[in-house]
């Protein structure tokens, strides 16, 4: 069983292994998520029957999905139906006004974070944040619009007065890759974790022996499974804002966190260094 998956909601779960799913695994993943009323009081037969699917592919997935068995699913879930009755995502309307879709989008975010912080695991969190601070040199890669979060990162790690790098151009991200040694940590950003460029830049700090660590919403996905720390995020996608959209605030949260953990960690040195950034581009503001 995928210890990430340990403690997590059904619908957290499904989410975090959705990218990997076969077609009879999306199938029954859609049935659980809109009749969950059906699972909790239905049988494992009843279920493969209105699915044109065996028993054991029921019961493969439930074991899939990190529970003993159907009935331990069917317990799980009824437990957390009594407990989210109030938790309903407000999709964007054509005839919502302004300040409704404002809210909502807010809403949104905040659902994000807080569903992200669920399916953070503390140990892994804890060993990013050690090994982040013990680096000789800090790398954020990322393409596309991981590349705005990577340059976000680069932009917060500055003021820390440790080595820091970002770039923007693919081949001078691949270059830079090259050059990272055994005691520097690599932070690689891809919402999916199948980007064919993040996965080029992995092997080859992986062939430096760099400390790797994953910022990624698929537990599943090769970049994940790959890195020696992953990182999860969670968000879902609406008629206005895809999935990897979505992602963003929290990829950009637990950037955050990392930042201030060192900071904590680096304490009157860290206080040292946000000043001298302080002073550095004071004279920028009229």
């Amino acid at each position: 069983m995928d210890k990430s998956l340990d403690g997590k909601p059904l619908n957290i779960r499904i989410r975090l292994l959705s990218s990997t799913m076969s077609e009879k695994e999306h199938s029954l993943a859609d049935y659980i998520l809109k009749s969950p009323d059906k699972i909790v009081h239905g049988t494992i037969n009843q279920v493969a029957e209105e699915l044109n699917v065996a028993d054991s592919t029921v019961f493969r997935f439930c074991k899939r999905l990190g529970y003993k068995g159907f009935q331990d699913m069917k317990i799980s879930l009824a437990a957390e139906a009594s407990s989210n009755m109030g938790d309903l995502h407000e999709l964007i309307n054509v005839d919502d006004d302004k300040k409704t879709v404002l809210e909502k989008v807010f809403h949104f975010n905040i659902k994000t974070l807080e569903d992200t912080l669920k399916v953070i695991d503390e140990n892994e969190f804890k060993k990013a944040a050690d090994t982040i601070l013990k680096a000789r040199k800090i790398e954020f890669f990322g393409f596309g619009g991981s590349n705005i979060i990577a340059l976000d990162g680069y932009h917060k790690f500055i003021r820390t007065g440790l080595t820091v790098n970002a770039q923007i151009d693919s081949h001078l991200q691949l270059m830079s890759a090259s050059q990272l040694k055994e005691n520097d940590v690599a932070i690689l950003i891809s919402h999916t974790g199948q980007s064919k460029d993040i996965l080029d830049i992995l092997t080859t700090v992986k062939e430096n022996n760099v400390s790797t660590i994953g910022i990624t919403g698929y537990t599943q996905s090769p970049l994940s499974q790959s890195v020696d720390i992953p990182l999860y995020t969670l968000s879902e996608e609406t008629d206005y804002r895809s999935e990897a959209l979505a992602s963003r605030i929290a990829q950009l949260s637990i950037l955050d966190a990392l930042f201030v953990n060192l900071m904590v960690s680096l304490d009157e040195q860290g206080v040292k260094s946000l000043q001298k950034v302080r002073k550095a581009i004071q004279n920028k503001r009229l």
